[in-house]
C-alpha cells in the first residue's frame, strides 16, 4: 500500500474511532454520516478496529428509526486493552492505568526517594507500574506508556529538556522507560496532554481552538488551534513560567523578580499559607484540605490564587481568542468559589472573552495527573489507530 493510501486509511479509521468515542454505542449507518465516509469505508474500518480490539459490538441490537433491519451498535472496547501512564511531579509520580474511554481504572502515587536522581525516580515508577498492572488489571493488555510532566518536553526525541523545580536537564525519559517496561513510550508536557484529553474526553468537547493553563509546581500552558496542538521548535511552546505577571517582590530562580511561576507555584503558595499560619506545614495539599473542610482563610488564599491565575489566563485568551479556556489548578478543581473567581476575573480582564461559559475548570478532577499521563498515549491512538503494534506484556 502506498504512503498516501496508508495515510487516507489511517485518517478514515481515526474518523470512525472518534465518532464512536463521542457518540457510541452507535450503528454503522450513523457512523458513516458522522464521519463523512461511505458505508463501504465504514464497514471496512469498523472490521479492522474490531480486529484490533479497539471497537466492540454491543449486545442487543437497536432498530434504526423504528423500521428496517435492526442495527448492532458499536462502542469503544474498554475490557481488553489499557494504556499506562506516569506523571512526574515535584514530590511524587502518579501512576495510572486507563481504559480507551479515558477512565482511570487504577491509580497509585509513588513519592520520590531521591528527587535529584531522574534514573532512580523513573525506574522506581516503572517497577511500581508493573506491579500495579499485575495486581489490579492483569487481564487487560497495555498498548503503551504515556509520560507527562511540566516544563520543557521534547516530544519527538522523548527527552525532558528542563524541569526547573526538580532540577532535571536532558533526561532521556522514553529510552529509560521503554527499556524498563518493554512498552512503546510517548512523552509530552502535561499541559498539552490535558488540552488534547479535554478535546477527546472532556467537557470542552471536540473544539477547534482551546487554551489550557496548568498551575502546579510548574506553571505552563498549551494552545490548540485548528484542532492541532501548537508545539514550536523542540516542542518548547507554552512556556509561560517567566512571564512578568507575578509579585514583583518575589525573586525567581532565574534571577529576575516577578515571574509568574515564582509567585503562583504550589510550593510558593504553600509557603505563603504556612507563613500566615493557615496550615501547619508548607503543603498545597494541606491548604486544599483545609479549604474543603471549611477554613475561611484557606479558601480566601485559594480564591486569591485563582484570581492571579485568571490574569494570566485572560492574557492568553486575548492572544489566542480560543473557543474555550480550561484551567487546571487545585482550588479551581476542588472549590466552586475558585471557579467563580476565575471566571469573574477572566471576563473582567479579557477584552475578547465572550462570557463566563468560555472559561472552564479541568474535566478530570482529582484524576487529572493520571489522565495527563495516559492521555499522551490515548491522543496518539485516536489520531492513528491503525498504527498500534502488537501489544506485549508490561514488564517483559
Amino acid at each position: 500500500m502506498s504512503t498516501a493510501a496508508e495515510h487516507r486509511r489511517g485518517t478514515a479509521a481515526a474518523a470512525v474511532l472518534g465518532a464512536v468515542l463521542r457518540h457510541g454505542p452507535v450503528a454503522r449507518s450513523t457512523i458513516a454520516r458522522l464521519a463523512g465516509l461511505s458505508p463501504a469505508a465504514v464497514t471496512r474500518n469498523c472490521a479492522a478496529l474490531v480486529d484490533l480490539g479497539l471497537l466492540t459490538e454491543r449486545a442487543g441490537p437497536v432498530p434504526y428509526q423504528g423500521i428496517g433491519r435492526p442495527h448492532v451498535p458499536l462502542d469503544i472496547e474498554t475490557e481488553r486493552h489499557i494504556v499506562a501512564g506516569v506523571h512526574v511531579a515535584h514530590e511524587y509520580c502518579t501512576l495510572a492505568l486507563m481504559d480507551l474511554r479515558g477512565h482511570v481504572r487504577a491509580r497509585l502515587r509513588v513519592p520520590h526517594r531521591r528527587p535529584d536522581d531522574p534514573v532512580e525516580v523513573l525506574t522506581t515508577a516503572a517497577d511500581h507500574l508493573v506491579r500495579l498492572h499485575a495486581e489490579r488489571l492483569p487481564g487487560h493488555v497495555p498498548l503503551g506508556l504515556g509520560v507527562a510532566a511540566g516544563g520543557w518536553i521534547d516530544t519527538e526525541e522523548g527527552v525532558l529538556v528542563e524541569h526547573a523545580s526538580l532540577g532535571w536537564r536532558d533526561v532521556p525519559v522514553r529510552e529509560l522507560l521503554a527499556s524498563r517496561t518493554g512498552l512503546p513510550v510517548l512523552v509530552d508536557s502535561h499541559a498539552r496532554a490535558l488540552a488534547q484529553a479535554e478535546q477527546l474526553f472532556g467537557a470542552a468537547g471536540h473544539r477547534e481552538s482551546l487554551v489550557h493553563l496548568f498551575v502546579g509546581n510548574v506553571v505552563d500552558a498549551a494552545i490548540v488551534t485548528g484542532g492541532t496542538t501548537h508545539r514550536g521548535a523542540r516542542s518548547a511552546a507554552g512556556g509561560i513560567a517567566h512571564l512578568a505577571l507575578g509579585d514583583p517582590a518575589i525573586r525567581c530562580g532565574c534571577g529576575r523578580n516577578g515571574c509568574l511561576e515564582a509567585t503562583l507555584s504550589d510550593r510558593a503558595w504553600a509557603r505563603r499559607a504556612h507563613r500566615a499560619g493557615v496550615i501547619d506545614r508548607p503543603s498545597i495539599a494541606d491548604l486544599g484540605e483545609a479549604a474543603v473542610r471549611g477554613c475561611g482563610r484557606a479558601t480566601a488564599l485559594l480564591v486569591e490564587r485563582a484570581r492571579m491565575a485568571a490574569r494570566a489566563a485572560a492574557l492568553l485568551f486575548d492572544i489566542v481568542n480560543p473557543d474555550v479556556l480550561v484551567v487546571t489548578e487545585l482550588g479551581v478543581i476542588r472549590l466552586p468559589e475558585c471557579v467563580a473567581a476565575l471566571r469573574a476575573e477572566v471576563t473582567a480582564t479579557s477584552r475578547v472573552c465572550p462570557s463566563a461559559s468560555a472559561v472552564m475548570a479541568s474535566s478530570f478532577g482529582e484524576d487529572v495527573l493520571g489522565v495527563a499521563a495516559g492521555a499522551v498515549q490515548l491522543n496518539a491512538l485516536y489520531a492513528d489507530p491503525l498504527s498500534i503494534r502488537s501489544p506485549i506484556r508490561l514488564g517483559v
